[in-house]
């Protein structure tokens, strides 16, 4: 299922982006590269958990049941929309699937899941026979610089509440990469600081992100605790439609990340070694 998945989300993403170039649609941001970020995380998580996305996480909502349709009346907004066409494109959100609308200031749904994960806690115990629950808040290693960042963390790791911080470093901020954006070692490093426990993964290997998302949620419930978990990618694509990345970073680095690391071709060649796909 994660490998059709992959696949789909990967087809959606080049046709909406060539709408966007006809002026079909106004703007668009494409996952390229991160899409076992998507599957290996929401494939570990409970219908019940709650996502707290950034912009670059569609294969999660993708994964947990919204439609093509669904996300083509998003981008074009019209009255088919959820939203009724009020948010700019790649702007997802859906009550039925416990996936917080995007906004699009960065860090702002970093805090926002923090107060979600305490009620969370609150309910549990008013209602210890209850399912339990998380949330699990996505943003990039930029969004990280954030004052949000520190506060939520922060918050989180005082108040003792369940869920997980996922941080998706695909190595550039928009243009700004990560060299010039902290000096320490990436993102995980600080959790330790916050009194938290942390966890780095290889994101492009859907297997390791799924390990890693359900061993935190594990920790997180049993311990009523904040996780954070660094993956490590690569950004294939250009930030969004607006952006041109040729020209802040050469186009053999991309090439090269993307014919090493591409997830879904490392997916496809593991399933081909066990005879589970062929070439048809």
């Amino acid at each position: 299922r994660a490998h059709r998945q992959m696949i789909r989300l990967r087809k959606m993403d080049t046709i909406l982006h060539n709408a966007q170039r006809q002026g079909r649609i106004s703007f668009y941001m494409t996952q390229h590269g991160e899409e076992a970020i998507h599957m290996g995380s929401a494939s570990a998580l409970k219908p019940h958990d709650f996502v707290f996305a950034q912009y670059r996480e569609a294969g999660v909502l993708m994964w947990r049941g919204f439609s093509l349709d669904q996300f083509c009346n998003q981008c074009f907004s019209n009255d088919l929309d959820l939203g009724k066409g009020r948010q700019m494109p790649v702007h997802y959100g859906s009550r039925a699937l416990n996936y917080q609308t995007v906004s699009s200031p960065l860090g702002t749904q970093i805090t926002q899941a923090v107060g979600a994960a305490y009620k969370f806690k609150l309910d549990a115990a008013d209602d210890p026979g209850k399912e339990a629950a998380i949330s699990i808040v996505y943003f990039g290693e930029g969004a990280a610089s954030t004052v949000d960042f520190h506060s939520a963390c922060n918050f989180a790791a005082t108040l003792k509440t369940p869920m997980i911080f996922f941080c998706r470093n695909n190595g550039y901020a928009i243009s700004t990469p990560v060299e010039d954006q902290y000096a320490g070692d990436g993102i995980v490093s600080r959790a330790p600081g916050y009194g938290m426990a942390g966890i780095r993964v290889d994101g492009n290997d859907l297997f390791a992100v799924h390990a890693a998302v359900a061993k935190a949620r594990k920790l997180a419930l049993e311990s009523s605790a904040p996780v954070m978990i660094e993956a490590m990618t690569y950004r294939q694509g250009h930030h969004s439609t607006s952006d041109d990345s040729s020209r802040y970073r050469d186009t053999d680095e991309v090439q090269t990340a993307t014919d090493v690391s591409d997830p879904l071709v490392r997916l496809s060649r593991f399933l081909k070694h066990f005879g589970w796909i062929d070439d048809n």
